[in-house]
């Protein structure tokens, strides 16, 4: 290859690994100032202010929270099988974790209006094999389908007439004493995964 070849092939050889160079440190600086999803936002998307009615027909609101940790999730009386397993279950959990259960309490809300009266939640949750002192939510459907929002819940009415049903999602929400998010727990979880991912996330406050 001729001299005056060798000499712009290298030449070449040069500006492109330069401009890869450059390139490589553009990429890594808009990364980094790119604007990333930190796990504070992450907490703050779920859980927020609501309005509610609890099984003894008092106002209640987010405060409910302050001080406790909570397990929250969303459900009806009707329910025939998530419910009252979600609730058995979380029985279970507590038994299981023993004096760590003190400071943890469970509130049941309530995505049928119509039918669950703060009575009609009442005489539900104080069925045998649900957990003592559970709490139960109702309100008006404006007030449901606040919490439900800021709490990223689904549910939609199916059917119509007396045998209608509601469609509703699984998760139960665990909120810090701070009643900010903390964790989520999935229906299948299991009372004893259950309990051990509770105390986990209690160890770190």
């Amino acid at each position: 290859m001729p001299r005056r070849s060798i000499i712009l092939f290298a030449a070449a050889c040069c500006i492109v690994a330069l401009s890869l160079a450059l390139v490589t440190v553009m990429v890594v600086k808009s990364r980094e100032a790119a604007p990333t999803q930190t796990a504070s936002e992450g907490v703050a998307s779920v859980g927020g202010p609501f309005q509610m009615v609890n099984q003894d027909g008092q106002a209640v609101d987010q405060t409910l929270l302050d001080g406790k940790w909570s397990l929250v999730f969303f459900g009806f009386t009707y329910c025939p099988d998530y419910c009252p397993t979600t609730l058995t279950g979380l029985a279970a959990t507590k038994q299981r974790m023993g004096a760590a259960a003190n400071d943890l309490q469970i509130l049941f809300v309530s995505v049928d209006p119509a039918r669950d009266t703060p009575a009609a939640l009442k005489d539900y949750l104080s069925s045998d094999g649900f957990p003592e002192g559970v709490i139960g939510l109702t309100g008006t459907p404006e007030q449901i389908a606040e919490m439900a929002r800021v709490y990223r819940a689904y549910y939609q009415k199916v059917g119509e007439g007396e045998t209608y049903t509601m469609n509703h999602s699984l998760t139960v929400y665990l909120m810090g004493p701070d009643g900010k998010f903390r964790s989520a727990l999935s229906h299948d979880l299991g009372p004893e995964r259950s309990a051990q991912l509770i105390e986990r996330v209690m160890k770190r406050g």
